[in-house]
């Protein structure tokens, strides 16, 4: 297992497979002036594939596919499957906002995706237009609803909660998970890629203290609950009547860094080091170059030992040349 300069292991690996996304969340993207890797600039699923193997012989065995939105990849369930198939991988999981899951979530479950993440930011019909901009709780229910069905269980939700958005809905999501003993996690806003979102993220922000507030005066005190492990950087809670968890992610207001054990890999074939720094290492350039599996696992290697001890919000210091959706979260 690869450990880092700062004695954390590092065996995480997030894939972002796409920059394209079929929403447009006011904190991510905005509505004009993007520009997307070339689909020939995009790494293929055998890249993909080589990447994994050398992560883990490396020592890494958890992977995340992201985007932008990774359904779009037309050949996503060839890579959940090539991934998968890798002796060691043991953990495959996916971030969605759940649009194309209803012809999706049987076929990405039999080619080896064993957990899903959901991204819905409100229940309310109206507010999520205006928040996520595109698509619809009909079609987001849709794919939860698929996921359920395909064995994609527990169903774990992402809301990311911004200020005049959604900032009251997060009751609404906390007392679902209550009732169908689904997994709402809470995410604080992050300044990332400086125009539109970033100064959303500032201006919009609400510090995970006081959702939670807000989620106890309506449903009852939220009681510890068990975490993932050291490295989860969900602070998580459960009800003293009822299913379901609730958790916290405060990486401004409480950050994590010192236990994080993520590394990042870009659609466009960077090692991202830390995802609120720059810093970066290129390893589609080794690939195409004629590099195997041991040069990726060398560039691997730097990377982990490369990555910062944690961020420097305090400090105004932020990604500045990739945001959100170029990176996966």
């Amino acid at each position: 297992m690869p450990r880092d300069r700062f004695g954390r292991d590092i065996n995480y690996l997030r894939l972002s497979v796409i920059d394209h996304c079929n929403l447009r969340c006011v904190y991510c993207m905005p509505l004009r002036g993007l520009k997307f890797v070339p689909s020939d600039e995009l790494l293929t699923a055998a890249e993909i594939e080589l990447v994994a193997r050398a992560a883990v012989g490396v020592g890494f065995h958890k992977f995340r596919l992201t985007g932008g939105e990774p359904t779009l990849r037309p050949d996503i369930v060839d890579i959940v499957g090539r991934i998968a198939s890798i002796e060691g991988a043991r953990d495959v999981a996916m971030t969605t906002n759940a649009i194309l899951l209803p012809r999706l979530a049987k076929p990405l479950r039999e080619a080896g995706l064993t957990r899903l993440n959901i991204h819905v930011d409100t229940l309310n019909p109206e507010r999520l237009k205006k928040l996520m901009r595109f698509g619809t709780i009909d079609e987001i229910e849709a794919g939860i609803a698929a996921a359920e069905e395909a064995g994609l269980t527990p169903i774990k939700i992402n809301s990311v909660v911004t200020r005049d958005y959604n900032e009251r809905d997060v009751v609404d999501l906390a007392r679902r998970a209550k009732e169908r003993g689904w997994h709402v996690r809470f995410i604080e806003l992050m300044p990332l890629g400086g125009g539109e979102a970033a100064h959303v993220a500032l201006s919009q922000f609400v510090p995970s203290r006081e959702t939670r507030q807000r989620i106890e005066a309506e449903l009852g005190p939220l009681l510890p609950a068990a975490s993932g492990g050291p490295s989860d950087e969900s602070s998580n809670f459960r009800f003293a009547d009822g299913d379901g968890i609730v958790g916290f992610i405060s990486p401004v207001s409480e950050p994590y860094c010192g236990t994080c054990n993520r590394m990042r890999l870009t659609a466009d074939g960077k090692f991202h080091l830390c995802l609120l720094n720059d810093d970066e290492l290129d390893v589609k350039r080794a690939i195409r170059s004629g590099g195997g599996e041991p040069a990726v696992a060398e560039i691997l290697r730097k990377a982990v030992l490369g990555k910062p001890t944690g961020h420097r919000l305090d400090e105004g210091v932020s990604t500045e040349e990739r945001s959100m959706f170029q990176i996966g979260g």
